[in-house]
């Protein structure tokens, strides 16, 4: 393709795991034999920041670069796709790019290699990018976002470790869930969900369990890609949105906060979403054809839930600070509506319920018995202590009386 296209330098973008695993070594041993330079960039991070893409921006400027190679997961992506859009914007900074077309300009010559089967990255005019000060997520929308080639090969995500597999390929799912229960789909994002649920639900516990099974692994490619071109074109909803600030807040990888996040919104969702989300289980085989829409809704939810158990998928985020919960809910909101065509509207209040739905709570400290205390360690009470807890034991007693009266005063009225 770059030979083809007349392109002599290339600038790939990735992190350091990729690079420590050898996964590029095909790739460059490629451009050597075919006469096109490179150049790497390695330091792209999860949820990468507005200082990744300068850095890489910085780097493809210094070498001469005319492409960009995106060799990674969806972070890698984003990173890639900002960074082309700041080289072919050099005075409009990352932050003025939020929203929907405000870049408008095509980018230089952009390839896609997912390394791993949930973002669908390779295929969508989307870009997340956090700012590292303020851990505001920056969600970046427009066509020219969109890779210019996307290489799907399954040998890329072979042996990928247990944990990215299962939270990856939840990610697709909720692309694909919310595209197909929103309010602005079309008869082909609607196709490409059924597919890519139908997918998934045959082939991601096999990749999972199997990190070598190649027809997995090539169906679970296949199904990341559908769900990205359907939320591509009919976009996703508030798992995402809250997802993106539990990401910029915390460093929450996409993927665990979507995984975890997707059950909880259907339930809130309730009716608004019933009848779209029973057709798409039915269609997708995930429940029988012939179940009602309540049964068939409530046993997708139902089916989420046993896939992320059976991943070792929690059901709780730790780190979730109650003080945090409020500026994230409405920067939630802010991205939600009205970006999202989501089955219903919620206010930052609404959202911060979500917060607390999925907050991490510290154990309650353990209680021992009075026996197991003394055996423990045996006190010697004072009388003047015994003669205190008796006078609190009889002050508790009479107001659980004086409760009982009133309570039988108020039946006779």
């Amino acid at each position: 393709m770059l030979v083809r296209t007349g392109k002599h330098h290339a600038l790939i973008v990735t992190d350091a795991t990729i690079m420590a695993l050898g996964l590029t070594r095909e790739l460059e041993r490629q451009l050597t034999a075919h006469g096109v330079a490179y150049s790497i960039f390695d330091e792209v991070v999860p949820n990468p920041t507005i200082a990744n893409v300068e850095a890489a921006r910085e780097r493809y400027l210094a070498n001469n670069c005319d492409a960009i190679i995106a060799f990674g997961g969806g972070s890698v992506m984003d990173c890639a796709k900002v960074c082309g859009a700041r080289i072919v914007r050099p005075r409009k900074p990352v932050k003025r790019m939020r929203g929907i077309l405000r870049v408008l300009l095509p980018l230089p010559t952009l390839i896609a290699v997912p390394t791993t089967a949930g973002t669908g990255s390779e295929t969508t005019l989307a870009a997340v990018i956090t700012d590292g000060e303020t851990h505001y997520k920056y969600p970046i929308n427009d066509f020219c976002l969109i890779p210019h080639y996307a290489v799907l090969d399954y040998r890329t995500t072979i042996g990928l470790p247990a944990a990215i597999t299962a939270t990856t390929g939840m990610d697709a799912l909720v692309h694909a869930v919310e595209a197909y229960i929103g309010r602005s789909t079309t008869k082909e994002t609607r196709s490409r969900a059924i597919e890519a649920v139908s997918l998934i639900h045959r082939y991601l516990l096999r990749a999972y369990r199997d990190g070598s099974d190649a027809e997995a692994r090539k169906h679970m490619l296949r199904a990341a890609y559908c769900a990205g071109i359907a939320f591509t074109k009919s976009y996703v909803g508030y798992v995402h949105a809250v997802a993106h600030s539990l990401g910029g807040q915390y460093g929450i990888a996409h993927g665990l906060a979507n995984a975890v996040l997707l059950p909880h919104f259907l339930d809130v969702y309730g009716s608004s979403c019933q009848r779209r989300l029973a057709d798409l289980a039915r269609r997708a085989g995930v429940v029988v054809r012939n179940a009602d829409d309540a049964r068939a809704a409530a046993q997708f939810i139902a089916w989420v839930r046993e896939m992320n158990a059976a991943m070792d998928i929690p059901t709780t985020l730790p780190g979730i600070r109650d003080e945090d919960i409020p500026l994230m809910a409405k920067r939630a909101d802010a991205e939600g509506n009205p970006l999202y065509p989501v089955p219903r509207l919620m206010d930052a209040r609404e959202l911060e319920r979500m917060y607390h739905l999925v907050q991490e709570r510290e154990p309650a400290p353990a209680v021992r018995t009075m026996r197991a205390a003394r055996e423990i360690q045996p006190v010697r009470r004072s009388p003047i202590h015994l003669a205190s807890r008796t006078v609190r034991i009889a002050r508790v007693a009479a107001h659980r009386a004086a409760r009982r009266a009133r309570r039988r005063i108020r039946a006779h009225r």
